[in-house]
């Protein structure tokens, strides 16, 4: 196996093309174990390899479980020096079943279909009105004008969280996500957790005492109904809805207009046929995911492809890698909205499925079908290869800046 580095997987190169990195692993090895900076993990670059990895219980997401006195110990004696990002997380990400189905259950009642489709109107306002305001100029940063505070505002009013405040979480996130991959940035993402920390409970505190119709109101209810939600579980949980609410869903949105934009016969055809939107957006999400893996741990030794997981070890499963499987999809790395076999993973699979799918697919239906809809000269105003990626985190996709003409 060739030796794989930090930079191979957070790359300009392996952003803006991951085929180009996980087709060289998948050549080599379905299942690949890789050393980087010292420490080893698995990679399963396989469609059906991810889905029996994301279904098997056996690979779990608290890490908590695996994790000895003796190393807790050293852990906490590690910790002034070394960052580890959000560590005190406890929220349906980062947990196993039960207390993964008894938060999923608490957060859904949001999420149901009914509740999402009462949305679209407002989904709509904020896209018209965020068009509008760049309507005179003629250009825009699609990312920072609109791809982050479409969806940002939208969960925002879903929590229950003032305008003024909203813009700070990107500061925030960046900073804590910078932190996980550059030992130098310590001090800047304890900073940052902490604030973000203060923050909530800062929120919590006001939500308590003057509660309103909205989603950390209706958690804090709960919690005080004795649903078993630990203060510990409500901070995670609202700090998870705060950034998946929004983050990916920027990436979705950037993501696919670059994708449409590279692809000006895909585009046209979207234009002229707008109905094909819902399957122009699935294919946006097999073709350019959001999120690149989902990282989990063996609870156990597991035998895999003549090999064998050892308890404790680390599993990537590689959502884009699976994504553009050969075995699965037809012509993987071409592009077609019309595309009707698209069974892909950009949400995951299994108990960790994506909550907020519905959310996101909404949000991607209104504002792409709006963008292309008013803008019908939309065009990059520079050459793709002078494209931004951002790095971190490591294991998301999306477009520091996506400068646009029209």
């Amino acid at each position: 196996m060739e030796q794989i580095t930090l930079n191979d997987l957070i790359s300009q190169e392996t952003k803006r093309n991951p085929s180009s990195l996980y087709d060289r692993i998948r050549a080599q090895e379905p299942l690949a174990h890789l050393m980087v900076n010292g420490m080893g993990f698995w990679v399963a670059t396989n469609y059906d390899d991810v889905i029996a990895i994301l279904k098997d219980p056996r690979f779990i997401k608290d890490r908590q479980k695996l994790i000895t006195p003796e190393e807790k110990q050293r852990s906490a004696e590690a910790s002034s020096s070394h960052y580890e990002p959000l560590a005190w997380r406890r929220d349906m990400l980062m947990v196993d079943p039960p207390d993964h189905t008894r938060l999923r259950r608490l957060v859904s009642k949001a999420f149901t279909p009914r509740m999402i489709e009462q949305l679209q109107p407002r989904i709509q306002q904020i896209t018209d009105e965020l068009l509008d305001a760049v309507g005179e100029r003629g250009t825009m940063d699609l990312i920072a004008d609109f791809a982050f505070p479409l969806p940002l505002t939208v969960i925002s009013e879903m929590l229950g969280i003032p305008a003024a405040d909203r813009q700070q979480f990107r500061t925030w996130i960046q900073a804590i996500a910078k932190a996980s991959i550059e030992p130098g940035q310590a001090a800047a993402g304890f900073a940052a957790e902490e604030a973000f920390l203060h923050y909530i409970h800062a929120l919590i505190v006001e939500k308590r005492d003057h509660p309103a119709h909205d989603l950390i109101s209706g958690l804090i209810q709960a919690e005080e109904q004795g649903d078993t939600l630990s203060e510990s579980e409500l901070i995670s949980t609202i700090f998870l809805l705060i950034v998946a609410g929004h983050e990916t869903t920027v990436n979705l949105l950037g993501n696919g207009t670059l994708a449409l934009l590279e692809h000006p016969d895909q585009l046209d055809r979207l234009r002229a046929e707008p109905a094909l939107i819902s399957s122009a957006i699935e294919e946006l999400l097999r073709y350019t995911p959001p999120v690149m893996n989902a990282i989990l741990w063996a609870s156990e030794d597991i035998p895999m492809h003549g090999k064998v997981i050892r308890k404790g070890e680390v599993v990537q499963a590689c959502l884009v890698a699976a994504n553009m499987d050969a075995q699965r999809f037809a012509d993987p790395n071409q592009l077609d909205i019309t595309r009707q076999e698209n069974q892909h993973l950009a949400f995951g699979k299994g108990i960790h499925y994506c909550l907020g799918a519905p959310l996101a697919r909404l949000e991607g239906h209104i504002a792409i079908g709006t963008l292309l809809r008013r803008l019908p000269h939309l065009r990059l105003a520079c050459e793709p290869e002078q494209l931004v990626w951002n790095t971190t985190p490591a294991n998301h996709r999306g477009l520091a800046s996506l400068p646009v003409l029209f």
